[in-house]
Parts: structure tokens; sequence; C-alpha cells
């Protein structure tokens, strides 16, 4: 490769890898703050007042223009469960990173 040609391509490399650090740390900005959120929604999912609010709903005590997917049987779990299985492609990630 010619050195203008070899320069220009290793620019693009390093423009790549800059854009996703900075990409990567945003997201992970994002995930870690919202990890509060996920052990008040945790909490939340499955307890006394879950239930009541779910029950409530289901006997039509709640208007219907209330936005609640909170209280499907799935919602909150997927997403829960969703948050972990990222967690553990983030380690299997690093892990593949520091090995390569």
């Amino acid at each position: 490769m010619e050195q203008i040609g070899r320069i220009t391509y290793y620019e693009g490399l390093l423009d790549r890898v800059s854009a996703a650090n900075a990409g990567l740390e945003r997201a992970l900005a994002e995930y870690r703050d919202a990890q509060v959120a996920a052990r008040a929604l945790d909490a939340y999912y499955g307890s006394e007042e879950w239930k009541q609010d779910f029950a409530d709903d289901e006997a039509g005590k709640l208007s219907r223009t209330l936005k609640r997917g909170v209280l499907s049987e799935d919602a909150a779990y997927d997403a829960l469960c969703a948050s972990r299985a990222l967690l553990t492609q983030m380690l299997e990630t690093v892990a593949q990173v520091l090995r390569d």
C-alpha cells in the first residue's frame, strides 16, 4: 500500500475506534444510570403494590388511557432479563477483547 493510502486507511480506523469508544462511553453511562431504575422496577414487580395494581387493572378500575405496560406479566420481567443478558454479553465481550 502506498504511503497516502496507508495513512488514509489507518486514519479511518482511528476515526472508527474513536467513535465506537465515545458511543460506548455514552451508552455505559446511560446504562449505569438506568440501573437505579432497574432496581426500583425489580422491587415493584411482584410486590404487594404491583399485585394490587394488577388486580385493579384486571377489574377495570384503571383508566384505559393509562399507559400500564408495567402491569403486564411479561414487560417488566422481559426488560429485567434483557438487562441481565446484556451484562453477560458485556462480560463475554470484555473477556474476548482482552484475550485477543
